[in-house]
């Protein structure tokens, strides 16, 4: 017989999902009511007007796609991408070679700037895209790469890109209230996020916000967005109350409560707050890493405080050791991806995971199972 899944406890250091607080968890379960409900209705509205608070952003077009933050990369990319639009694309990691592929999906002509995995975009290098492509439309790039924990300038990045007249796409799953991330001062035109990191909610919903000239281009199109689920002409019409909210699809409804309940504790805390929170757990983790004789990939001018990529001393088993942090102490860190696999592990210091309590715990038991391989080895 089938029986009721009971998850283990774990402690979610990875790089996401991250754990989730009490308050949001309760939140998710409270009784369905209808996606067009006018209590419903109301809702949305607030979690609107929080998610623009998140963002730092006036932008009337803000809201959670119903989907993750793949389908969040995906509807920027499907509305704002024409077939044949030349589009710069920065890839210093896994999510930029993403970008590059929806880029090439949308029927778009890639121009693929190239940095070193662990390093921040170089806008030098985008400048000079720039200058050799005077006709990009659009330049993509991750303000927080998540494969290895570097921040890049994206107001530097937005900078050049608008005075060569095009549009940005910016991922920010990894940044969103983790730090500073400032749409309406930084002019970022389209922006996609996720529930599941530093808002410290469940996966399944990403946050977007589309600003003037993004609206712009999407009204302007010569051909029909390729996807009818992400074609925002119609999911406009369901998140503007002020057009009577036309019916597109059965929102999440329990889904976005939690995420509504997670921006709620995040406007309670303070965005500001929060960020500092990251940062100085950040700055304990990395301590305490240090005095474990373990070394950061990311140059410190670069590193991002929620997603810490830590190199693998030589000889350490690097599956063996997840697979005993997570046996013996229910810890969950995670693995490099792409060219980086089997050399970092990844720490996730996520919305609730951001605790000192918890940066304590996992450097207690990184230095448990680091002494018993050693000694093994010995």
């Amino acid at each position: 017989m089938y029986q009721p899944f009971t998850p283990p406890p774990r402690r979610l250091m990875g790089p996401g999902p991250t754990m989730v607080h009490p308050r949001v968890l309760a939140a998710s379960a409270r009784p369905t009511i209808g996606h067009l409900d006018p209590a419903f209705a109301g809702l949305m509205d607030e979690t609107k007007a929080l998610l623009q608070h998140a963002f730092r952003t006036g932008n009337a077009l803000t809201m959670p796609v119903s989907a993750p933050g793949s389908a969040g990369m995906e509807m920027c990319f499907v509305n704002l991408v024409e077939p044949g639009d030349k589009v710069i694309v920065c890839v210093n990691g896994v999510f930029g070679g993403r970008m590059k592929e929806n880029v090439e999906r949308s029927g778009g002509v890639a121009v693929v700037v190239e940095d070193p995995w662990g390093a921040p975009v170089d806008p030098a290098k985008v400048a000079e895209a720039l200058d050799r492509h005077p006709d990009t439309k659009v330049v993509a790039f991750v303000h927080a790469e998540t494969s290895t924990g570097a921040l890049s300038d994206a107001r530097a990045i937005t900078d050049l890109a608008h005075r060569q007249g095009a549009l940005v796409i910016v991922d920010a799953v990894t940044s969103l209230a983790g730090v500073p991330l400032l749409v309406d001062e930084w002019q970022l035109d389209a922006v996609y996020s996720g529930s599941q990191k530093c808002l410290s909610c469940m996966p399944g919903l990403s946050p977007v916000t589309f600003g003037a000239a993004a609206l712009e281009k999407i009204r302007s199109r010569g051909s029909r967005v390729q996807s009818w689920f992400l074609d925002l002409s119609l999911v406009m019409g369901y998140w503007d109350s002020a057009g009577g909210r036309s019916y597109h699809h059965t929102a999440p409804v329990n889904a976005i409560y939690a995420l509504h309940e997670a921006l709620v504790m995040l406007h309670e805390e303070g965005l500001e707050n929060a960020w500092q929170r990251h940062r100085d757990c950040h700055e304990r983790l990395v301590k305490g890493l240090q005095d474990l004789g373990l070394e950061m990939l990311v140059e410190e001018s670069a590193r991002l405080p929620q997603l810490n990529a830590v190199r693998i001393p030589e000889g350490v088993d690097d599956a063996g050791l997840r697979r005993e942090l997570l046996a013996k102490h229910d810890l969950e860190i995670g693995a490099g991806l792409g060219e980086l696999s089997g050399k970092i592990w990844r720490i996730g210091l996520m919305g609730e995971a951001a605790r000192p309590e918890n940066v304590d715990y996992c450097l207690a038991a990184l230095k448990s199972v680091l002494g018993n391989q050693l000694t093994a080895a010995a």
